[in-house]
């Protein structure tokens, strides 16, 4: 029964891992397509993409299937075991941030879609940060065994660092390609300035802060709680 089920996840995160790749990969010929006839400058309709738009999304569904491939590394050169649940979140993320976000223009039809996924980006890498350190801590071969807090703190500031190196990356892609990764465009042209041009990094930043703090807090209350291994 055991191998049944174990199978089942397996087949779970086949299937999710495989749609991913077939969206991201038919979306790419798609932007390449439109690319090609995109105007190079603003319109005055603010819903026209301009080529710059369709060169965020190229450049988003080709890091998308880069990255998704980034557990199976993990897994396969430093013998990690990520669950399965997790490999499928994180492939569903992607999903929703890269095709649905991007390509299908979520980040604008939907309110709050940017923060919605940071928050949940926040959680799975506070979770993840938590599932890694607990692992090497139970590891008998690696005498580390490191207490619930520094856990906890290790976890928190991983999730932090991850959601920072994310906003480097938006800001050289604005910089390099002439992207709006951080917003500080509005749809109409308006340029933003000062503060106003820094909100949507620091709401991000927050807002991961937030969700991965949430998740290593109650990650630190199951372990102190939960019973310890005894000895034999």
């Amino acid at each position: 029964m055991r191998k049944i089920n174990s199978a089942g996840k397996r087949d779970w995160k086949k299937i999710t891992g495989v749609i991913l790749f077939v969206v991201l990969s038919f979306s790419i010929i798609y932007i390449i397509i439109k690319m090609i006839n995109a105007p190079s400058v603003i319109s005055e309709d603010a819903y026209t993409k301009v080529k710059s738009d369709y060169v965020l999304m190229l450049l988003q569904c080709v890091l998308g299937i880069i990255v998704m491939f980034i557990p199976s590394i993990v897994e396969r050169k430093l013998y990690i075991d990520i669950p399965n649940k997790m490999e499928v979140m994180y492939f569903i993320f992607l999903y929703c941030a890269i095709y649905l976000g991007e390509v299908r223009n979520f980040y604008y039809i939907i309110p709050y879609w940017d923060l919605i996924l940071h928050a949940f980006s926040g959680a799975m890498l506070g979770a993840l940060g938590f599932s890694l350190v607990s692992y090497f801590n139970d590891m008998e071969v690696l005498e580390t065994h490191l207490s619930p807090f520094f856990v906890a703190l290790f976890a928190f500031c991983f999730a932090l660092a991850s959601g920072a190196v994310w906003e480097i990356y938006e800001f050289l892609a604005d910089s390099l390609l002439g992207t709006n990764m951080q917003k500080f465009i509005l749809a109409d042209g308006t340029v933003l300035v000062g503060q106003a041009a820094l909100m949507d990094t620091m709401k991000d930043l927050i807002v991961d802060a937030l969700s991965a703090l949430t998740v290593t807090v109650i990650g630190y209350y199951y372990t102190i709680n939960k019973p310890q291994k005894h000895e034999s």
